[in-house]
């Protein structure tokens, strides 16, 4: 069961969405730190992502374990462009 917010402790995954400031698009991913993931996207340290931030972490879900974390970005990215993913971004 996925926890919203919270503290971020050494063994918790997160299944994040970032919003582009430029281009308004989103990205889902998952992490141990999304506050860190969020950092490196923004200095383009990541491939996938590069020069197309800056990126605000709009939504965040935190897991006790990576195998879970996966299955809810799954999960998320087959909502993606979809009615279900714009309600769960509304409530970011």
């Amino acid at each position: 069961m996925p926890r919203h917010g919270g503290e971020t402790e050494v063994n918790m995954y997160f299944v994040y969405i970032l919003r582009s400031i430029l281009s308004g698009k989103h990205y889902v991913g998952c992490t141990n730190n999304p506050e860190r993931r969020l950092k490196e996207h923004n200095n383009n340290k990541t491939r996938s992502l590069k020069n197309r931030g800056p990126f605000k972490l709009i939504y965040k879900e935190e897991f006790d374990n990576l195998s879970e974390a996966r299955k809810r970005e799954r999960i998320i990215k087959s909502y993606k462009g979809g009615n279900a993913f714009k309600r769960l971004i509304v409530r970011a």
